[in-house]
């Protein structure tokens, strides 16, 4: 569909060739037609990785070979001897199974991530039967109208058809690293490079400034981007700080295990030949025994557990509302001691509703709840209604038009807003006065404008006048008051224009002051006759010699759930701080009512802070709780100053000009709902609602995870230096091997298999929110689980060696099978307290994790079949204890899990953990 003559056609010859209409757009039967012929708007990408694939990588491993290698070493010798291969098949049919273990948890990993990738999809506003609409990209087709704002990735291929002062950044297509004015004006040359085509807005650039409206003229791989889209490589997964931690422990652990394996082969050979036992047989026993321990004590499973725990971690935070877009962010989480956030929205409820209206003569008091334009207009302090005075109308009508937001009904004959909340408030207003936009813009279309930018705090819009002899154009102005009203050299009185005295002008900015004290969110009107419209619409032309029309003052209220959240955050150790373009006095307001503000918290400008050093703001920085009238400057200098003091801080943000703060951040949070695009790519984080507690419901899972992948850490590294100490200590006191080869491979297929990912999934401890954040640069294993781990391998290497010892009185078999069961059982068992390192099995609830008793069951009844199944007995070399045996078993078998219990409150101690009975 793209072609390289689309830059060369003007507006209408695009819209003819594509067979649509700017104003509404295409229809359904056209939108699925189009998608059919074109497919969807996505680049190509490698196909998934197929079952087959992924089960044939799963022995492209070390480990595997070596297994395989001792499978083959084993059959020779068996055939040679004439007896039957058990131990060979035994190895096969256990190195298959562990691979189809790996292929099933790496599936489900890769599951987790595409659907998480799915949701991440950028979205694109679209123009459809007459609707404006939010889709996904992916579902453009050519011939829809795409509108465009600052902040918004382009996300298609797009001829432009109205551009009001749009800038592109085209640096990654083109490499220009300066955004490029665009237009609608084709351009004549046919063979014109990409960079000169200023008609044309490419997919995967971005909108810098001002808004515009496209048609899409080539989609996925058609587009410009999808030309090239074979060279671009996908950006590689990145490996989290805590799965380089484990990367690091697991080669240190293979080393170490690996040297201890050799030892005991040497051993078990020497021994071996000082009993005169056949030199091959003693060979191969003691090379078999050296690699199943190998095999069982070598921790190669964790990085992909961690991956798997974290992609599952991450899928259970987006049910929280929080979407996570990079894996170190959920380490980061559990980390972060201060959050920076925005109070529009995130901690308000974002659904501003006008309720004051001011001008020098009047003060009006307007009713009405949310979007919906039914309310009545009082005098002030006044219950009777009244009707507006022709100087409140043309703040209305000065708010609605310098304003680009949208009033639609919905299906359910309600209304719906479309666009920026606060200008949908005045939208609302002006409504409710019986000025609907439909019809206003008629009178006064929109010639001209100077979009709103985070440094000027306001907005304009030229538009034609004709009204008591004037025949010209009338700009009106929105924006903040406090600069607004300086800008201003006449105001509006009774429908004439006067001198602006300074008694007028302080009168205005006190009314300010009073409704921002109320925690009102105030918005001045200015408006400007001219005779023309100036060559260059800018804000140096257009917003000089103003005359004020009033003050509009809007209610957002706090969202119910944030004030808990707050304290939530705080017993958590975690600092929240407001960061708001508002007024002082509104951030103080908002501040108090939610209980963010301390008794002694402070509130700083953005005027203050430009008066004050680094230094100084380091010092003042403990005592802040808001800083208000901040621009995106600022954002950056409080973050830095925050991570200057060693805070891990998270810092929210929904504009263009947040994305610096985002980056610099130790986790950058978008939001979902009102971000733009530049923000959600910027950021860690996307909050899908908008609210605060959601960023402290993903802080909690982000623990949770963190925990539980340590717990997993504990469990597995505990079982497998048992292991070790079993076969170590019997071998040096020349007991030999208490477990078979194929027995310790069963045992690494129990202990690294369903109880440790039924680990992944526990709920958290229930002081998670009440301990202080960990510290970024805590090794995963520290002093507690250093001293649990040397407890319980002490523990389950002595009570598997106790019943080996038993058992072998009776026979060498009975023995072994004894110090299997005991071992296994101990594991199974242990697996219920490793669910909290700090806190006992019964008062977290025994059975409160149903994954663990399916993992539990599962694997004791895999355990059970290998000793009362005939054709198990040969291959795993057991035999049945009795009743009493079964007894010394069970009981052996509890004693690490009791150790363990009865060392928790110790541990308590040594972490300063107050235990449940005792939690407020």
């Amino acid at each position: 569909m793209a072609s390289p003559t689309w830059h060369t056609l003007t507006t209408d010859e695009v819209l003819q060739q594509l067979h649509t209409d700017e104003r509404l757009g295409l229809n359904e039967a056209e939108i699925a037609k189009r998608r059919e012929q074109y497919g969807y708007n996505e680049l190509e990408e490698a196909p998934p990785r197929t079952f087959w694939q992924r089960l044939l990588d799963q022995f492209n491993n070390f480990v595997i070979y070596i297994l395989l290698f001792a499978a083959a070493i084993s059959l020779v010798i068996s055939i040679s001897e004439g007896e039957a291969p058990y131990e060979s098949i035994a190895i096969l049919a256990i190195v298959l199974l562990n691979t189809i273990l790996g292929v099933v948890q790496e599936g489900r990993a890769e599951q987790a991530l595409a659907a998480l990738k799915k949701l991440a999809s950028p979205e694109a506003r679209v123009l459809r039967n007459g609707r404006t609409l939010s889709i996904p990209s992916r579902e453009l087709v050519p011939g829809d109208i795409v509108l465009l704002e600052a902040g918004d990735s382009i996300p298609a291929d797009l001829r432009l058809v109205e551009a009001v002062n749009l800038r592109i950044e085209e640096a990654s297509l083109t490499g220009e690293s300066v955004p490029v004015h665009k237009g609608t004006e084709p351009t004549q040359n046919p063979d014109a490079v990409l960079g000169d085509r200023h008609s044309i807005a490419y997919m995967g650039t971005v909108a810098t400034y001002g808004r515009g409206k496209g048609v899409v003229i080539a989609t996925g791989m058609n587009t410009e981007i999808g030309k090239i889209a074979g060279q671009l490589q996908s950006t590689p997964e990145e490996e989290t700080p805590l799965q380089r931690q484990l990367n690091n422990l697991g080669r240190t652990l293979s080393i170490a295990a690996l040297a201890i394996c050799g030892l005991i082969f040497v051993i078990s050979v020497v021994q071996a030949l000082s009993h005169d036992e056949p030199v091959l047989k003693a060979v191969e026993e003691s090379f078999l025994i050296a690699i199943s321990l190998a095999i069982a004590a070598v921790p190669e499973g964790l990085p992909a557990v961690v991956t798997i725990n974290l992609a599952l971690g991450m899928r259970e935070m987006i049910k929280r509302n929080a979407l996570i877009r990079r894996l170190p962010a959920v380490e980061t989480l559990g980390s972060a001691d201060a959050i920076c956030s925005d109070k529009t929205g995130t901690l308000t409820q974002n659904e501003m509703t006008v309720v004051r209206l001011v001008t020098l003569t009047e003060q009006y008091a307007v009713s009405g709840q949310g979007y919906q334009p039914e309310g009545t207009f009082f005098k002030d302090n006044s219950n009777t209604q009244t009707e507006l005075n022709e100087d409140a109308k043309r703040l209305l009508l000065g708010g609605l038009l310098a304003n680009d937001a949208r009033l639609e009904k919905d299906e359910h004959d309600g209304y719906r807003m479309i666009g920026d909340p606060t200008e949908g408030a005045l939208v609302v207003a002006a409504a409710k006065a019986g000025l609907w936009r439909e019809e206003i813009e008629k009178v006064y279309p929109r010639k001209a404008e100077v979009p709103f930018d985070a440094d000027r705090k306001r907005m304009s819009t030229v538009h034609p006048f004709n009204e008591n002899g004037k025949n010209g154009y009338i700009a009106f102005v929105k924006g903040a008051p406090d600069i607004l009203i300086n800008l201003c050299t006449h105001i509006r009185e009774n429908g004439q224009t006067i001198p602006m005295t300074d008694e007028h002008r302080q009168t205005m900015l006190q009314c300010n002051t009073a409704m921002a004290n109320e925690a009102l969110r105030v918005l001045a009107v200015a408006e400007r006759y001219m005779p023309s419209i100036p060559n260059a619409v800018e804000a140096s032309t257009i917003e000089d010699g103003l005359e004020l029309v009033g003050l509009i003052a809007m209610r957002d209220p706090a969202r119910p759930e944030v004030k808990a959240a707050i304290q939530k955050a705080r017993n958590a150790g975690i600092r929240t701080v407001m960061v708001t373009g508002d007024y002082p006095a509104t951030a103080r307001a908002i501040a108090e009512e939610i209980g963010l503000l301390r008794p002694n918290g402070r509130v700083i400008s953005g005027a203050e802070l430009e008066n004050i050093s680094d230094d100084e703001l380091d010092q003042l920085l403990p005592t802040t709780d808001a800083f208000a009238r901040v621009s995106p400057n600022h954002k950056v200098r409080i973050v830095d100053a925050f991570r200057r003091g060693d805070h891990v801080v998270a810092m929210t943000g929904d504009g263009v000009n947040d994305a610096p703060a985002l980056k610099r951040a130790s986790i950058g949070i978008a939001m979902g709902i009102t971000g733009t695009d530049v923000s959600k790519e910027s950021a860690d984080m996307i909050l899908t609602d908008d609210n605060f507690a959601s960023i402290i419901a993903a802080v909690e899972q982000g623990r949770i995870i963190y925990d539980n992948i340590r717990k997993f850490v504990y469990f597995l590294l505990s079982c497998n230096l048992a292991e070790i100490a079993t076969i170590f200590t019997a071998t040096i006191v020349g007991w030999g091997s208490p477990l078979t080869p194929i027995q310790l491979l069963w045992l690494n297929l129990v202990t690294d298999g369903a109880p440790a990912l039924a680990l992944g999934v526990e709920k958290g401890d229930p002081d998670i929110m009440n301990r202080p954040p960990r510290r970024p640069n805590e090794p995963i294993i520290n002093r507690p689980m250093r001293l649990g781990m040397l407890i319980q391998t002490i523990v389950m290497a002595a009570v598997t060696l106790i019943a080996f010892s038993i058992g072998r009185e009776k026979s060498f078999t009975l023995g072994s099978t004894m110090a299997f069961l005991t071992l296994s059982g101990a594991q199974l068992i242990r697996a219920y307290s490793s669910r909290s390192e700090l806190y006992s099995v019964f008062s977290l609830g025994v059975f409160s994790n149903r994954y663990m008793q399916y993992a539990v069951l599962s694997s004791g009844i895999g355990l059970l079949l290998t000793i009362y199944v005939p054709f198990f007995n040969n291959i795993f070399e057991t035999t049945q204890p009795t009743l009493s045996e079964w007894g010394i078993i069970i009981v052996l078998m509890s004693i690490p899990t009791v150790i363990a219990e009865l060392s928790k409150p110790f541990i308590r101690k040594i972490v300063n953990v107050r235990p449940i009975s005792q939690q407020g």
